[in-house]
């Protein structure tokens, strides 16, 4: 059998985010609407089975593993789940996304567990700005988080910060700033067409990577580097500080050419691209064959033909995917 993992255009993935709940405690604007049905427990994998899949990944050659959510932390058990990850052989990089509002309570036991790197969601520094962004959250939880995070010796820690026109683009600066300060990495995304949000109109809340760039340009000089966390942000770097700047430009500079990624739904779908609905039930097979590993292995291998050469997002407020953001895994 293959131990590597190469889809029709020639790309080897080497990268997999797994979401482990559609659950959140917030319900953040970009993400989903603010009244949601969730999955019952019957359709979602069990721990056993999320840590079988990323174990499936890792001897495929998959060399980083993300866990996602909804958010993660709202699962019941994720403790468990982090330590089985982080023990397995070959996995060069395990992180976490999270909105941070529960970082106080787990910090310590994600490090501990063998987790390396936290990407935390920030979208505002406004309290009663990032309330309306969240429609749920408290912002000082958030920074009690981070600081949690920092605290238990985390490898990385990055802010991750949806920026929308005319609702957080004024605080681009404020959040660069804050970044230095608590001597972490910040990385500014472009809002992605996921879903059918009835906040906004994502025509007019769009706000480039190249806008966002240029408001940071106005007081930090940014430096091109060439490092690389596997995922799609480009990073920069300023003379003054060890804070990396990057941007996920999902629109303005499609990054599908050096795609290593494939995501795995909490429902046991094995997506092959974000922006397209190609699929394979991994669920399906799990529960067909209990403790197949090479069945898994196989039923993997042989959705890869199935991975796009690219996405085709827009920026006219159509949505291209009906799925929102928490179903796929942020």
């Amino acid at each position: 059998m293959t131990t590597t993992l190469i889809d029709n255009f020639d790309r080897r993935v080497r990268y997999v985010r797994i979401s482990v709940t559609d659950r959140c405690d917030f319900r953040c604007v970009y993400c989903m609407s603010e009244d949601m049905t969730f999955l019952p427990r019957a359709q979602i994998l069990t721990l056993e089975e999320l840590a079988t899949v990323a174990r499936a990944f890792t001897e495929l050659g998959v060399e980083k593993i993300r866990l996602t959510g909804g958010e993660p932390l709202v699962r019941r058990g994720i403790e468990k789940l982090v330590g089985e990850i982080g023990s397995l052989p070959g996995l060069k990089d395990f992180a976490m996304t999270t909105n941070g509002a529960g970082l106080v309570n787990y910090a310590r036991a994600l490090r501990e567990g063998g987790l390396k790197r936290l990407n935390i969601s920030l979208d505002s520094l406004d309290a009663d700005k990032f309330h309306r962004l969240t429609r749920t959250g408290k912002l000082d939880k958030v920074i009690a988080g981070i600081h949690a995070a920092r605290e238990a010796g985390f490898e990385r820690i990055k802010l991750n910060a949806v920026i929308l026109k005319n609702r957080n683009d004024d605080e681009v600066l404020d959040l660069v700033d804050f970044a230095r300060n608590e001597e972490v990495d910040i990385s500014f995304i472009e809002e992605m067409p996921l879903g059918d949000v009835s906040d906004h109109s994502r025509a007019e809340t769009y706000c480039s990577s190249d806008e966002v760039q240029a408001i940071i340009e106005q007081r930090y000089t940014l430096m091109p580097t060439t490092e690389t966390t596997l995922g799609p942000s480009r990073y920069f770097l300023m003379p003054d500080s060890d804070t990396r700047i990057g941007f996920i430009s999902p629109h303005s500079h499609n990054f599908c050419s050096t795609c290593n990624r494939v995501r795995v739904t909490v429902e046991g779908r094995l997506l092959l691209c974000l922006g397209n609905e190609h699929s394979v039930d991994l669920r399906a097979v799990l529960r067909r064959y209990p403790g197949d590993m090479e069945a898994l292995k196989d039923a993997i291998i042989g959705a890869m033909p199935l991975k796009p050469e690219r996405h085709h997002f827009t920026t006219d407020g159509d949505v291209q995917v009906v799925r929102f953001m928490n179903m796929t895994g942020g």
